[in-house]
């Protein structure tokens, strides 16, 4: 199939397009590397040395014959590029990684709420209409977030709602109660497939995916400058990989509020076989499609305690801190969502477990010299006061 991955210099996109190249795809990469400029405004960078797609691609097809296509500019300002880059390539299918990621990045001030919402609902409306001009057959697969939905006190649904309402009943997309603006731009997203799936019958597969852990694929290890981006700061970090980072400096784990917060997660193994199951089984025409895309869910305390007990394991000693919590959330809340639609359609999950995580240990002590204390803990609460 020939496969187009929007935001192929990211934590995901290049891993998916290593894995899809080897399995025979024909694979075409697009960035404009951003998400660099973004780290930079940040002071912050992966733990990870990335190479920039160029030389990962010639390194990529040195060792194993399989070529990658590049495609360089931002599809959320240049529409004539994105429109000629699908003119040219012809993709059957187009996976839409391209945005910013971070809830955190998005509520520092006005101008990062803005940016993140024109770069990621931008990009979106642009892909649509460039599909449109191209071959509305293209199987949109764009990574949506379980973030989407919040944490109601009721159960979350894989996408859309039954509802029965003074006798009379229907289906409807789920209510969604975002806490971030990231969260906000990906309901935006959402909406705007859905529209044009109901009104001009795109196919879509939107993935409402956990946070994701792990940066090693069967891909990554072939060699060390094929690795995708591990971040443990306040902004592009997540929870576990900050954690990961503080147990190796013997520093206490920063967990916030009281740690009941709970979220799906899910290893990027996962994340790789559930794209490629999406790409095997595309939605219908005039489908929007949702799965809900993580394979355990877990509390923030209930991470930590894994990270400690981990660490007994290797002898190191570390400590668990209670921190007030930077964000505006529950620290105790209902959450029961059903992830049953990838599961069915073949997938079989990786778990959490101590073992991983003193692998990742393992690989952060290997670039310890790349630590930077300083970014870790939060330097701003998302209320109406810290934003700017």
């Amino acid at each position: 199939m020939k496969v187009l991955i929007l935001g192929g210099d990211g934590y995901l996109g290049w891993p998916t397009a290593m894995y899809l190249s080897k399995k025979g795809h024909d694979v075409a990469v697009l960035d404009n590397y951003i998400k660099r400029f973004w780290e930079s405004q940040a002071e912050v960078e992966p733990l990870t040395p990335v190479n920039n797609l160029n030389k990962r691609i010639k390194i990529w097809e040195n060792l194993t014959q399989n070529k990658i296509k590049l495609f360089l500019g931002d599809i959320s300002e240049n529409s004539r590029f994105l429109n000629n880059t699908i003119s040219d390539f012809k993709p059957e299918a187009i996976i839409h990684y391209a945005e910013q990621p971070s809830a955190p990045f998005s509520m520092i001030s006005q101008h990062n709420c803005i940016e993140t919402q024109r770069n990621n609902v931008l990009g979106t409306l642009n892909l649509i209409f460039a599909i449109q001009r191209n071959n509305p057959d293209i199987h949109i697969i764009k990574l949506g977030t379980m973030g989407e939905y919040g944490t109601p006190n009721i159960d979350i649904e894989e996408g859309w709602l039954k509802i029965n309402h003074n006798g009379r009943s229907d289906k409807v997309l789920y209510p969604k109660r975002p806490p971030s603006f990231y969260h906000l731009s990906k309901v935006h997203d959402s909406a705007n497939l859905e529209f044009v799936c109901r009104s001009w019958d795109f196919r879509v597969t939107d993935l409402n995916q956990g946070i994701v852990y792990g940066i090693e694929t069967d891909e990554t290890i072939i060699d060390d400058r094929l690795c995708t981006s591990f971040h443990y700061d306040q902004y592009f970090g997540t929870v576990l990989n900050r954690f990961i980072v503080q147990a190796y400096l013997g520093i206490p784990l920063t967990v916030y509020g009281k740690g009941g917060q709970t979220r799906g997660m899910l290893n990027i193994k996962d994340t790789l076989k559930c794209v490629e199951i999406a790409l095997n089984n595309p939605a219908s025409k005039g489908e929007f499609r949702v799965f809900n895309q993580f394979t355990e869910q877990f509390t923030v305390l209930e991470l930590a305690k894994k990270v400690k007990k981990a660490c007994i394991m290797i002898g190191k000693e570390v400590d668990i801190g209670l921190y007030p919590n930077p964000r505006k959330e529950l620290d105790n809340h209902y959450f029961n969502a059903k992830h049953s639609a990838l599961v069915d359609l073949g997938l079989e999950p990786e778990y959490l477990n101590e073992d991983f995580i003193i692998k990742m240990i393992n690989t952060v002590s290997k670039y310890s010299e790349r630590i930077d204390p300083s970014i870790i803990e939060p330097t701003h609460f998302w209320n109406n006061k810290s934003a700017r």
